[in-house]
């Protein structure tokens, strides 16, 4: 059964990274956290775009903000990232699997069956 919560979760996450700039500000703030303001910089963004860009990443779950005085930091979250990890990994799997049905299929197919030489090709 499918998990409609989860699926549309993994949606959001997946559209998200789709943007480069927004998976480079998941790089950045990886290492430390950052500042609007500070975001901004690297992309040569107005504040209004970069903010634009750290909503989507909040909406989805990769980042959050902690306000200390005056000052809002933005940080990450991980804990999605590995959920869509484990979805990746998960497909992977079930490739492998059907790559391992196939070669073993050819394999059987192929069995008595001598290769053409040059001459007859």
């Amino acid at each position: 059964m499918v998990n409609y919560e989860a699926t549309q979760r993994l949606n959001l996450v997946f559209h998200t990274l789709a943007d480069p700039t927004r998976r480079e500000i998941l790089y950045l703030i990886a290492n430390k956290p950052y500042t609007v303001s500070e975001l901004a910089k690297p992309f040569d963004m107005s504040l209004a775009a970069i903010s634009k860009h750290l909503n989507v990443l909040e909406k989805a779950g990769l980042l959050y903000r902690n306000k200390e005085g005056r000052i809002c930091y933005c940080y990450l979250d991980f804990r999605p990232l590995l959920e869509a990890a484990q979805a990746i990994n998960q497909l992977q799997a079930f490739w492998e699997q059907q790559f391992d049905s196939l070669e073993k299929f050819l394999e059987h197919t192929n069995e008595g069956i001598t290769p053409l030489s040059n001459k007859d090709k």
